[in-house]
């Protein structure tokens, strides 16, 4: 009996030995799977222009189930915001765009390997960390992509889905010979969920061209200011109670609109775009536009004319006594800081049907579009925003204005403007009586100002267009602009247009004449008819803290009969605080 219960105990002991040799074998293959794995792991790249390092950024690629992710060092820094993340997956052959707007909007595009360009390979080759690449070009957009790759690993991808992403994996890049992505470290090994962010699950799956848009209007924001809005004269008009945001005002028998609207904050170096859509209601002619914005810092305000009378603004007078409402600067008092010239095409859409010439596709409308960032305020401020079409038509115009602002790609801190408005001779309030900008008769147009302590880099923003519609008008006779300060002349141009042929199409209702010409065709004193005028840039970097006197010198043409010249020109200066 005790010899039987030894055996039994010898063999319960040598079952436990066994089983804890398993058990540690066991643990040991583990253990040399997770510190041995070769079909998981992350590559970093780095970047180089020119044979330079961009200091600070890196992309890692990770590779996880047969699917690839990104993480870029530029978006965990925050520089701008990581809406859009792209995936390779390998199980299914396609690249996957994924863009999450909000909480509410994402949108996925796939597109499989087969639709990308096709590599051409050569012989070369070249050692990248270890491992032999071999070389393939491809062409994308007329630009030249060299890559190395290697297919000695379990892991694959590329630095971007958009390149040979079923090449193996991709260990160089180079752009039109310059532009460079190489890897900095392969690292095989376990990837954890937190590494490897999946987020396409749950997308709306939309066509290339559709989420393409949704990315580009999802970078920048737009304010929609004026919707198909009518600017014409004669309409009875009752307005809304004074000084609410977002409320459509209409002025000077209805050719002026206003809205007082929230700028959003802006960085040094955000773009503004206005956009503002034009189109006849009624009116056949060409007529002159201003986009502005109304200063309302000062006693005295163009709003109060609006509201009143031209009878509160202050008045100008020139050496022959004619008297000009509201178009300078005083202390009491800015003009309107004009944000686009523009000008409206002879009848477009209205007449489209009426005037029909085959071969001739007349356009629907026209769409003027300018930077007007620098004009902006940069804290987050109401503002009076106004658009002019002069006009005396019953049926007048339309117009639709969108402001679009697109951030900064920088965050630093934002130099402080300084934005001066000067001078506006173009009469927007033409239709209540204001004065044509004639006073350079024998004169010249002046204004007295003052320059901050601390104010640099000053620019003044000029714009100026001649006027006068006859053969002996200034319209269509070049004159000499020149500019003076304190005496000292800064600046001279004659401001004339010699492409208003290109503007032929937005013109349907223009006169032709014998010769084959079009009226629209016809070169002008700085403007077309369906064209927006650019502001000249002059440099005053000498312009010292203090008061100063600008002059603006045009030699205006002679009236004839009932025909009279005019210029309208308009001028703000721009600075930076120290």
């Amino acid at each position: 009996m005790k010899k039987l219960k030894k055996s039994y105990s010898t063999r319960q002991s040598n079952k436990i030995i066994v089983l804890s040799i398993i058990v540690l074998l066991i643990a040991s293959i583990n253990n040399l799977k997770a510190g041995d794995v070769k079909n998981e792991g992350i590559v970093e790249y780095g970047y180089k222009n020119n044979g330079k390092e961009f200091p600070g950024r890196t992309l890692k690629m990770i590779y996880k189930d047969g699917i690839v992710s990104y993480s870029s060092e530029r978006n965990r820094r925050g520089d701008r915001e990581d809406k859009e993340k792209e995936y390779i997956d390998y199980n299914s052959s396609q690249t996957y765009q994924v863009l999450t707007v909000d909480t509410n909007a994402k949108y996925i595009v796939k597109t499989p390997f087969s639709e990308n360009e096709k590599p051409v390979f050569n012989t070369e080759t070249e050692d990248i960390l270890g491992y032999t690449c071999k070389k393939a070009t491809i062409t994308i957009r007329s630009n030249k992509i060299e890559v190395w790759y290697t297919d000695a690993l379990a892991i694959k991808g590329s630095p971007t889905i958009s390149v040979a992403p079923d090449l193996g994996l991709i260990l160089k890049m180079v752009r039109n010979g310059n532009y460079e992505v190489y890897a900095k470290s392969i690292d095989l090994r376990k990837v954890s969920k937190d590494e490897q962010e999946l987020n396409f699950e749950g997308a709306q799956e939309v066509n290339d061209e559709t989420y393409r848009r949704n990315l580009i209007d999802s970078r920048f924001e737009i304010i929609q200011v004026f919707n198909g809005q009518q600017i014409n004269f004669g309409d009875e008009i009752v307005n809304p109670e004074s000084d609410q945001i977002d409320k459509t005002y209409r002025y000077s028998k209805g050719t002026v609109i206003l809205k007082k609207i929230t700028i959003p904050p802006l960085n040094s170096g955000s773009t503004v775009i206005a956009e503002l859509a034009a189109w006849s209601n009624g009116d056949a002619y060409d007529r002159t536009g201003s986009l502005f914005i109304i200063p309302t810092e000062k006693e005295i305000s163009f709003l109060h004319a609006f509201r009143d009378s031209l009878g509160v603004l202050p008045v100008y007078t020139d050496v022959n006594g004619n008297e000009f409402q509201g178009v300078v600067a005083t202390d009491v008092y800015d003009p309107p800081l004009e944000l686009m010239r523009f000008f409206t095409p002879f009848g477009v859409r209205h007449f489209n049907d009426n005037v029909k010439i085959k071969g001739y596709d007349w356009a629907d409308s026209v769409v003027y579009r300018q930077d007007i960032g620098d004009l902006l305020p940069q804290d987050s401020s109401a503002v009076w925003i106004g658009v002019f079409i002069g006009n005396y038509d019953k049926g007048g115009h339309k117009a639709s204005l969108r402001l679009k602002i697109y951030p900064s790609f920088s965050r630093g801190e934002s130099d402080k403007k300084w934005i001066k408005p000067l001078f506006n001779t173009l009469n927007i309030m033409e239709m209540s009586g204001q004065n044509y900008g004639t006073m350079f008769h024998g004169d010249s147009l002046h204004v007295t100002f003052e320059v901050p302590e601390g104010v640099k880099d000053i620019q003044l923003r000029y714009t100026s267009t001649g006027h006068g519609g006859w053969g002996g008008g200034d319209e269509f006779n070049p004159k000499l602009n020149e500019i003076f300060i304190d005496g000292k002349r800064v600046y001279a141009f004659i401001p004339w247009r010699t492409d208003c042929a290109t503007y032929r199409l937005y013109n349907p209702a223009s006169g032709n004449f014998g010769n084959g010409l079009s009226s629209s065709d016809l070169s002008r004193s700085n403007w077309c008819p369906g064209a927006l005028t650019v502001p000249e840039i002059i440099e005053l970097k000498d312009l010292t803290p203090g008061k100063h006197t600008m002059k603006i010198a045009i030699p205006i043409g002679k009236r004839e009969g009932g025909s009279f010249s005019a210029w309208n020109v308009s001028g703000t200066l721009i600075g930076k605080f120290e």
